[in-house]
């Protein structure tokens, strides 16, 4: 990566920078236990030459059931290297959902670090156990295999509004773009120390994994057990000597409620980034002023389906003079161009459509659900567009603005209403923690909004909450029902499950 031989697949990337940093530690999964750039270069070839013993072919696609071992962090690369397509997947995800995913990406074999006895697992091909693959037989001497970036790298599955996931594919092209961006945006350097709380069948983790190890810095894995222990996370931070951190906002917001955050935690972190939600202004205002001082703070904004992130916009001052909306997404990332696709006549608000190097392939073995986001637009030549889904202002000086999405807008009362602009409201009070609206259907005319909340100040009544999002929100809006609850369902990836909320109605 650092002024080789031009590379053009992550096989050759990776290879040059296990070179370049061969008895750097390259995942750390603690301060006494690591594995350097050249012992998991060398598994990973290894992993290649077992996979095409396997008879695995080029663009084939294996599943892994993931818990962040060094075999399956290996396995990952070894895939790369041979122009292999990997999909991580959840053990613990329901078995129907998991036989969905099995289906649709159909692959040749199953790797699991947590041993291969899965009940319900609907696979009739072989479930091998990565921990105990005997890999001395095959040599750990370079691999690489000659094709192009357009390969795709992985399949990330997402959930769909259909109730099928859809898998979407991302090529080694779109994640040497996303790399360099990462190291030139965060100023990566190869002492840094990323985390790598989000899990790893999970869209964040596509930057822990390949902005940190593809630009020569350390990961460190946290497990999902780590990471539901609030005061052993924050320790475990500090004693790897993190300097970067990144998770959906309900980590952080998880992190200040339970009060492990003070001015003195996260003594080497120097930027911390979040992103897959939006982030209650009154809890980030309490992060910024926290850490604002000594470290960056940065909201992201990106699909699955654009290789994860296509935003970028540092926390400032500014962002909090009106509490009542969510921070700006700021400006797109240097490599994409964007249309707005207009809903009500005015060319700056509307859906998101993103152009450009880190658009993905579409859906894997989908093309009607490719076809109704991934378009075609002569915008002055013919180009590939992803249709976000996602609705957008763009204000007077070009900076966007996250304003719902297409499939949660609903129409009460003659109006058209977005939820998450609901969220906001709740969110900007300091009383709320946590807040997931939802529209609940009674007849086919007639529905009404209901919020669940999570109180940070437990003597708060529903009277007085309505009594101030009333104050905020014009009377349409205003919800028909609150529920406070002691903790909001959520879903794998830490986000708040509105489909869990509706099942409380």
């Amino acid at each position: 990566m650092r002024n080789h031989q031009y590379i053009y697949n992550l096989g050759q990337a990776f290879s040059t920078i296990a070179s370049e940093f061969q008895d750097k530690v390259a995942i750390q999964f603690s301060p006494e236990l690591g594995c350097t750039f050249r012992q998991i270069n060398a598994l990973s070839n290894q992993w290649s030459r077992y996979l095409k013993f396997k008879g695995i072919q080029s663009q084939d696609v294996i599943a892994i059931l993931n818990e962040k071992s060094l075999s399956s962090f290996a396995l990952m690369l070894g895939c790369l290297k041979a122009g292999i397509i990997y999909t991580n997947l959840d053990a613990s995800s329901p078995k129907v959902r998991l036989n969905k995913i099995i289906d649709r990406c159909n692959p040749r074999l199953i790797f699991s670090d947590i041993g291969t006895s899965i009940p319900g697992l609907d696979f009739e091909g072989s479930i091998i156990d990565s921990e105990l693959v005997d890999l001395s037989d095959f040599s750990n001497e370079e691999f690489l295999s000659d094709f192009d970036g357009s390969f795709g790298a992985y399949i990330m599955f997402t959930s769909g509004s259909t109730g099928f996931p859809k898998g979407a594919v991302i090529t080694h092209s779109n994640l040497l773009n996303f790399i360099q961006w990462g190291r030139e945006t965060y100023s990566v350097q190869p002492d840094d120390v990323f985390t790598n709380a989000n899990p790893i069948y999970f869209d964040n983790s596509v930057f822990d994994f390949y902005v940190s190890l593809f630009n020569g810095a350390s990961v460190v894995p946290l497990s999902h057990q780590l990471v539901k222990d609030a005061k052993s996370l924050v320790s475990a931070i500090a004693l790897n000597k993190c300097t970067f951190w990144f998770s959906v906002p309900s980590l952080l917001v998880y992190l200040l409620t339970t009060r492990v955050l003070t001015a003195d935690t996260f003594p080497t972190i120097r930027s911390i980034a979040f992103g897959g939600e939006g982030f209650p202004k009154n809890k980030l205002l309490q992060l910024y002023h926290l850490f604002s001082n000594r470290m960056s703070i940065y909201n992201v904004y990106g699909p699955t389906e654009c290789t994860c992130i296509c935003s970028s916009h540092r926390v400032n001052d500014e962002d909090f003079i009106n509490m009542n909306e969510l921070t700006t997404l700021g400006y797109l990332a240097p490599n994409f161009r964007y249309e707005i696709l207009s809903t009500n006549g005015n060319s700056n608000v509307g859906e998101l459509c993103l152009i450009g190097p880190c658009v993905g392939l579409g859906y894997y073995n989908d093309s009607e659900r490719t076809a109704q986001s991934f378009i075609s637009r002569d915008i002055p030549f013919k180009t590939w567009m992803y249709r976000t889904g996602d609705l957008v202002e763009r204000s007077e000086i070009g900076q966007l603005y996250f304003k719902g999405r297409l499939d949660n807008q609903i129409k009460h009362m003659g109006y058209r209403v977005e939820l998450e602009e609901i969220e906001a409201a709740y969110a900007s009070l300091k009383e709320v923690d946590e807040v997931g609206v939802v529209y609940q259907k009674l007849t086919a005319e007639l529905g009404q909004i209901v919020a669940f909340i999570k109180l940070s100040d437990a003597k708060v009544n529903e009277d007085f909450l309505l009594g101030k999002i009333k104050e905020i929100l014009p009377q349409y809006m205003v919800p028909r029902i609150q529920r406070i609850l002691d903790v909001l369902p959520k879903n794998q990836n830490g986000k708040i499950d509105r489909n869990q909320l509706k099942q409380l109605l």
